[in-house]
């Protein structure tokens, strides 16, 4: 009997993410498949949850809306960045992606979304946040064996 995906399984997966206009913006199909664990953010709930029930060799394309994908566009999230605080090489253009520190020491990734005189609008959102996207994958491999991470 093969093993159904559950919420702690460990996957090998290929899968692919495209626009509803057929844009493809990610896939592994033809690369090595990916391993994630479920539950540890390597994708989002709404991906976990379409794959959960699924085993090996099982294959599905659902269409997810921006909640169930990468969330709603907030406009809280775009703010204004001095540009004193971009390095002396790195000029700013709309556009362009860049990483920021956050207060905490994190890594968020921000856009460019136009450079005024003496600060740059920076977009926080995820690029797909507010698109229905449409999530393919196959199961290449399903491990619920519990094991302790070191």
């Amino acid at each position: 009997m093969l093993n159904q995906i559950n919420m702690h399984s460990q996957i090998v997966m290929h899968y692919s993410i495209t626009l509803t206009n057929g844009s493809l913006i990610e896939s592994s199909f033809d690369d090595d498949p990916v391993k994630i664990t479920m539950g540890n953010d390597d994708i989002t709930d709404g991906m976990e949850l379409a794959i959960v029930g699924l085993k090996e060799g099982d294959s599905q394309t659902l269409t997810l809306t921006p909640e169930q994908g990468f969330g709603m566009r907030d406009e809280d999230n775009i703010h204004d960045m001095p540009l004193s605080g971009f390095p002396a090489a790195l000029s700013p253009e709309p556009g362009l992606s860049y990483s920021f520190e956050s207060p905490d020491g994190d890594e968020i990734p921000g856009t460019v979304v136009s450079v005024k005189t003496d600060t740059a609008e920076i977009d926080f959102n995820h690029p797909l946040a507010g698109h229905e996207i449409i999530f393919t994958v196959n199961i290449v491999g399903v491990n619920n064996t519990q094991t302790e991470s070191s």
